[in-house]
């Protein structure tokens, strides 16, 4: 006797016995094992991007420009002030531009905070290869 349709369970498919090898069983689903990678993942980026930030990100040296004065064609004085860590150091890149917009400058000037002060105010003549229009403070990172 043949199986029809109406005998055979709509849900599971009929297979030849022997024709299509063993069937296998459904994998087991292991939740807590995805999660605890995940958890793993999520601290070693948080733990990376931490230290990424301490080492490149900190946002403690901030400069500004009081004012660039003996503009003539050889430099420019520039006076800035830098907030440090108190006590700490900062190596500043100061710069003179051309009326047209191009450097004509540069150079790195190296700040100290004295013993518990966080500003250091300073005065730095930047030699120039041109007559320059301005003077700036580009950035400032931590000594060392």
């Amino acid at each position: 006797m043949t199986e029809t349709h109406a005998t055979v369970p709509s849900a599971a498919p009929v297979f030849p016995p022997g024709r299509y090898g063993r069937r296998r069983e459904p994998e087991r689903r292991r939740p807590l094992l995805r999660w605890v990678l995940a958890a793993v993942l999520i601290a070693g980026l948080v733990l990376a991007s931490t230290q990424l930030y301490q080492r490149y990100g900190d946002p403690e040296y901030k400069p500004e420009v009081i004012t660039y004065t003996d503009v003539d064609d050889t430099g420019v004085r520039v006076a800035f002030r830098v907030t440090v860590p108190a006590g700490g150091a900062a190596v500043c890149l100061v710069r003179a531009r051309s009326h047209a917009g191009a450097e004509v400058g540069h150079e790195e000037v190296t700040v100290t905070a004295a013993p518990g002060q966080r500003h250091v105010t300073t005065r730095h003549r930047v030699t120039t290869t041109e007559r320059p229009f301005i003077g700036e403070v580009v950035r400032c990172r931590p000594a060392g």
